[in-house]
C-alpha cells in the first residue's frame, strides 16, 4: 500500500484495530517492570543510555523527546539512586556526559526477559497459524514504530 490512502472501509477498520490492539499491548507491558517504583520515563532514558551509549543530557532530552529541564530531574533522580553516573566529555570540559551503570543495565535486562516471558506465554496461546502471521508481523510492526 505504499503512498495510497487508507480510504477503504476494510483499511481503516484495519487500521483501528491495529492502533487498539497496540495501545492495549502497549498499556500492559509498560507495568511489567522489575522496579515499580522507576517512572517510565526513568526506564525510558536507561533504555536509550543502554542502547546508545553514554550521551550529553541535551541530546538525551531530544532523543527521549523531554525539555533538557525535566531530563535533569530525571537523570538526578537516576543519579540519586546508583543508576546513571555523570563522566567527562572527551571533547568539551564543561559538559558531561551521562552513563547507565550496571546496576541500571541489570534492571532492565531483567525487566525485558520479565515482558519477554509474559508474551511468550500469550504466544503459547495462539494457534501455529496465528503465531506465525504474528511472527511475520513482528518486523514490520518494528519498522512502524521506527518511521
Amino acid at each position: 500500500m505504499p503512498n495510497a490512502t487508507l480510504d477503504s472501509a476494510e483499511d481503516l477498520a484495519a487500521v483501528n484495530a491495529l492502533r487498539m490492539g497496540v495501545l492495549r499491548l502497549s498499556r500492559r507491558l509498560r507495568h511489567l517492570r522489575v522496579d515499580q517504583t522507576m517512572s517510565l520515563a526513568e526506564m525510558s532514558a536507561i533504555g536509550t543510555l543502554v542502547r546508545c551509549g553514554a550521551m550529553p543530557l541535551g541530546e538525551l532530552a531530544r532523543k527521549e523527546h523531554v525539555q533538557p529541564p525535566s531530563m535533569t530531574r530525571i537523570i538526578a533522580v537516576l543519579q540519586d539512586r546508583g543508576l546513571v553516573r555523570l563522566e567527562p566529555h572527551p571533547q568539551d570540559r564543561r559538559q558531561k556526559l551521562v552513563a547507565a551503570t550496571d546496576q541500571a543495565q541489570a534492571i532492565l535486562q531483567a525487566s525485558r526477559s520479565q515482558r519477554n516471558e509474559w508474551l511468550s506465554q500469550l504466544a503459547a496461546q495462539l494457534d501455529e497459524d496465528e503465531w506465525a502471521r504474528l511472527r511475520d508481523a513482528a518486523p514490520v510492526l518494528h519498522k512502524l514504530a521506527h518511521l
